[in-house]
């Protein structure tokens, strides 16, 4: 039985991405991770690439407002990453350098009107604060643009010196973390004051070192996470710098990595790591580290993904897409994934557990399985 917020007992399958469950209200565009017969923990809902895809009307086109070229239909052209606010996901176009709007209440698709001193040159990572507040990393600038609510530029972070190449930012309270790819290492700033007031890492393979880190989140209890991607490994930290632990290796085995790319944390603590080589999202156990369960895959089925780049988890918005979720299945938070290729751009997906009718007991023998917490021996735990 799978429990959640406990301790987990998913099994893995060699099978994951072979099949898939339909229902009546989108057959084709359907699938369980791991598939039916056994007890899903994902459905792959639908995607958004256009405004038609939220029940927008065609009309002109992010090319007319950018460029002034021809009428087309609004769309996401490569999902680098990706947040959201209740109602809205926010999307930050790599091909238009713009942060996109999609918003779910008026059925539009948007853009941030970046201007004058808050004009985006080279955005390449994404933070939203619950207030909606944007904290956008621009490599070219070498500082992070905050806008508040309404969109209008705030401030930048960033004086000479501080950043060398800037990829990804999160900010948990009144520190702000910024991955550095060249000087290999994580800048914290105050967020008021925008200074620095520690640096974590420096370029190598130990803990505590990177090599060439390019995506950063914080979880709700303040550990921050860092993709570094060429050690091929998410390293953890908590709130003062202190290495934690690490998740995942180099390798093309389950629980491996070859492009490490966004990485997101659920409230239960599960991390998710998209790898854009495998084009796949893994899941691992915050404690024991090892590999819970896949999704996507490359491919023509249902749930796929095509150089997935960008990951979040959103607990607001499961009442526009709850049309999509099978009468079997309760779904408890979105996973979002963003694609730089393909014909769907922004990949949703609904986390949940099978509350239908008891599905059979498959005998086969598990690639993968994550043992039972110990019973409680009385003893006090460390």
């Amino acid at each position: 039985m799978l429990i959640v917020n406990q301790r987990l007992t998913w099994i893995l399958c060699a099978a994951l991405l072979a099949g898939c469950a339909q229902t009546t209200q989108k057959a084709s565009e359907t699938a369980f991770f791991p598939p039916l017969p056994q007890p899903p923990k994902l459905q792959y809902l639908t995607s958004i690439s256009t405004e038609k895809d939220i029940g927008g009307e065609a009309s002109s086109g992010l090319q007319d407002w950018l460029v002034g070229q021809r009428r087309a239909t609004k769309q996401i052209a490569r999902a680098q990453d990706i947040g959201a606010v209740k109602g809205k996901i926010y999307v930050l176009d790599r091909t238009f350098k713009k942060v996109l709007v999609v918003d779910l209440v008026k059925k539009t698709l948007d853009f941030l009107k970046d201007e004058r001193e808050g004009a985006l040159a080279d955005p390449m990572g994404l933070w939203v604060t619950p207030d909606d507040y944007k904290y956008v990393v621009d490599a070219t600038r070498k500082q992070v643009l905050a806008y508040d609510p309404a969109n209008k530029f705030v401030r930048a972070y960033g004086s000479k010196g501080q950043f060398e190449r800037p990829m990804d930012v999160a900010v948990a309270g009144k520190r702000m973390y910024v991955v550095d790819f060249v000087s290999s290492s994580l800048v914290v700033l105050d967020l008021d004051s925008g200074n620095t007031v520690q640096t974590i890492g420096e370029p190598g393979q130990e803990n505590g070192q990177f090599n060439r880190p390019t995506h950063v989140t914080v979880d709700r209890k303040g550990f921050v996470y860092v993709n570094d991607s060429f050690n091929y490994r998410i390293q953890k930290f908590d709130a003062k710098g202190k290495h934690i632990k690490n998740y995942g290796y180099q390798g093309d085995t389950l629980g491996g990595f070859a492009r490490p790319k966004g990485v997101a944390v659920d409230d239960a603590g599960l991390i998710y790591v998209v790898d854009a080589a495998f084009e796949n999202t893994q899941i691992f156990d915050p404690e024991s580290t090892d590999l819970l369960l896949f999704f996507g895959g490359y491919g023509p089925h249902a749930g796929s993904m095509y150089l997935p780049s960008s990951l979040h988890i959103d607990y607001e918005n499961l009442d526009f897409f709850q049309r999509y979720v099978d009468k079997d299945f309760k779904i408890k938070y979105l996973v979002l994934v963003g694609n730089l290729l393909g014909d769907k751009k922004l990949n949703v997906y609904g986390f949940g557990d099978w509350i239908g009718a008891p599905l059979p007991v498959v005998e086969r023998r598990p690639v993968f399985a994550v043992p039972a917490e110990p019973k409680d021996s009385g003893a006090a735990k460390k």
